[in-house]
């Protein structure tokens, strides 16, 4: 990766204020999910804004010009419109109308599907540079009146440069998805299975519903099995881990598939108690966090892990370069 970025919007929404707002508490927050803030976007502030600031930042750290990138890929649940593609919006707004540019629709797993996309595209030698933003404006499809889920979900980007290299880094890739029961995670209403109506606005099933005792179990159980597959595809272990950069959904699912992975916790980077579940977002806020705190070194293998609605899953091996 030549450089990677991130951006969360000012505002913040902290435990305080959801206990003026619902039902609950700081400690049940807490002791439930690990979330102490999270950071959302202004009315006025799209997906592609704060795609734009991470990305401009992820290429001022790879000293590029945007006239360099000739890729967008934006993994995103939250697109600016239905249509045009947010990837298309960003290009424009970074300069570069008439590079290729598309969007990924795979939730959470978005930047993990991706990476993997953006690496064999590079591989393939089709593309020498592709710029991949995961961005969200969560809070625009959140139910504020469900306690489960109100406290869960935060806005943001990040985004990483990737580009052709005589050292491989991107190791290997394990990616999955089951979309037998939708019920466990969904927007019941805006596609084609049901249209969106008044009265489906108005009982808000164009927000987030989501089953999360199932969820849990399944985040869990994929991380550990994704972790490993792509360990073993890389013929590496565990104990060759530098670093496990996860989705950031839950501190308790993080800290569940740790101790299974039997993974030293220092080596879990962890965001959630500060940014909340930010989807595709979360791995590249969490990875350019750790760029800028300085603690990547050359040759540290990292594993990307994820899960998401799908229901999703998927990890990337990765060697970082300096």
């Amino acid at each position: 990766m030549a450089g990677v970025g991130h951006y969360v919007p000012e505002r913040i929404l902290t435990n305080a204020d959801f206990e003026k707002m619902l039902d609950t508490t700081d400690e049940w927050i807490v002791s439930r999910t690990g979330m102490r803030e999270r950071h959302i976007a202004r009315d006025d502030e799209t997906t592609s804004d704060m795609g734009l600031a991470a990305a401009r930042m992820a290429l001022e750290r790879a000293g590029l010009a945007a006239s360099e990138i000739p890729c967008v890929i934006v993994a995103t649940v939250t697109p600016d419109y239905p249509f045009p593609a947010t990837a298309s919006v960003l290009a424009a707004k970074l300069g570069i109308a008439g590079a290729a540019a598309f969007d990924i629709e795979i939730a959470c797993s978005g930047f993990i599907y991706g990476l993997t996309v953006a690496a064999s595209l590079i591989r393939a030698g089709v593309y020498r540079r592709v710029l991949l933003v995961g961005a969200e404006k969560l809070s625009s499809i959140t139910n504020y009146d469900d306690r489960g889920t109100a406290v869960l979900f935060g806005d943001g980007a990040g985004a990483a440069v990737l580009e052709a290299s005589d050292e491989e880094c991107f190791l290997s890739s394990h990616l999955g998805s089951d979309g037998s029961d939708q019920s466990l995670l969904l927007i019941p209403s805006g596609g084609t299975v049901e249209p969106l109506t008044a009265e489906g606005i108005a009982t808000k099933r164009n927000k987030m519903v989501m089953k999360g005792r199932e969820v849990f179990r399944f985040a869990v159980t994929k991380m550990i099995d994704a972790t490993d597959t792509v360990l073993a595809k890389a013929n590496l272990t565990r104990s060759d881990i530098a670093y496990v950069i996860p989705h950031q959904a839950n501190r308790r699912i993080i800290d569940a598939a740790a101790k299974m992975l039997d993974v030293l916790i220092d080596k879990v980077i962890i965001t959630v108690d500060r940014f909340g579940n930010t989807s595709s977002a979360s791995i590249p806020i969490a990875l350019s966090e750790t760029y800028g705190a300085g603690k990547l070194r050359d040759g540290d293998v990292i594993v990307f892990v994820g899960f998401g609605g799908g229901l999703s899953w998927g990890a990337v091996a990765w060697k970082w370069s300096a």
